[in-house]
């Protein structure tokens, strides 16, 4: 089966996926990775908020919500 790619803030809840690029080059890019969104990184979207904005997603065990805006920069690999 192909592997998918999709941005991080198009998850559904319960979905899981892995970090396979990081398509900002601001300093946004930096903040993603230290909280742990780097290439091969497991991650789960966890919970949504009724307006669908800001995503809550599970990553390296903790609970982390981000705006839709900066969490589209992330591509996720779904199998």
């Amino acid at each position: 089966m192909e592997k998918q790619n999709i941005p991080l803030n198009e998850l559904k809840v319960g979905q899981c996926g892995t970090v396979s690029q990081l398509l900002s080059d601001t300093s946004m890019r930096r903040r993603l990775q230290d909280m742990g969104l780097i290439e091969g990184t497991k991650v789960e979207c966890v919970q949504k908020s009724p307006s669908g904005d800001p995503i809550a997603f599970l990553i390296r065990g903790a609970v982390i919500a981000l705006r839709s805006e900066d969490s589209s920069s992330v591509l996720m690999s779904l199998s």
